[in-house]
């Protein structure tokens, strides 16, 4: 059975950097390359960022029941294809979807057993910098994806684990510990905490480490660090939690 990864942040928190760098970091991973309507950016090609196609081939898609989830997002469409989780399982791999909040929401409901990750930035200002830094987008687009980046993060707390991707090295081995210590729950049938649990004769060293570093990422565990950067996009958020 195929462990399906959900990775969701708001644009501009670096996740696809993340997620190329976790793909050649961990092996059996496959990654669900998306469906989207938008047109592709410059330094875009068809099949290796998304699978770009019409409205009409997309919704027929739809109609055929092709899409694990699909969402309209600024005005496009975006949907992953039900064949990558079919593949991933004939190959005993496992899947990496790299999603926004609501199509996280479809998968959560369709496989309850997927592991998800929500990568943070360290602040508002920085994501508001690195929006900016892009150089590719009008104001106009800017200010709408940091309305969006605040209501995004008002669903952190329905996923599984948060990352602040503030050192991108950092964050890419804790992603990386995340998959790892996520295998090893499934090879020995336990959750984290039991996992740990064992005794030092039946985990390595590394092993341990990577639990520990996973452990350290969980809602439970991460919520009250997060709190400042939640304050940052909403402080009433924080005053509800």
């Amino acid at each position: 059975m195929s462990i399906v990864f959900i990775v969701s942040a708001p644009s501009g928190s670096g996740k696809s950097t993340l997620v190329a760098k976790l793909l050649k970091m961990v092996d059996n991973l496959d990654f669900s390359i998306s469906y989207t309507t938008r047109a592709p950016r410059r330094s875009e090609h068809n099949r290796k960022e998304y699978f770009f196609v019409s409205r009409e081939e997309f919704e027929a898609m739809v109609a055929a029941g092709e899409f694990l989830e699909h969402a309209d997002v600024f005005g496009n469409y975006y949907g992953t294809a039900r064949r990558f989780l079919r593949e991933a399982e004939v190959c005993g791999h496992d899947l990496l979807l790299d999603i926004d909040v609501q199509g996280a929401s479809q998968i959560m409901q369709k496989i309850p057993d997927a592991v998800s990750i929500f990568i943070l930035p360290p602040d508002w200002q920085t994501l508001e910098s690195r929006l900016r830094n892009r150089g590719s987008d009008a104001e106009e687009v800017i200010r709408r994806r940091l309305d969006t980046a605040r209501r995004e993060i008002e669903n952190y707390c329905k996923y599984d684990y948060i990352l602040v991707n503030d050192l991108l090295e950092q964050s890419t081995d804790q992603l990386k510990d995340i998959v790892l210590a996520e295998r090893l729950k499934e090879e020995r049938g336990t959750d984290l905490s039991g996992v740990s649990d064992l005794s030092n004769e039946d985990l390595s060293e590394e092993e341990r480490h990577v639990i520990e570093t996973a452990q350290a990422c969980r809602l439970e565990e991460a919520r009250e660090r997060v709190q400042p950067i939640v304050a940052s996009f909403n402080p009433q958020l924080v005053k509800g939690s």
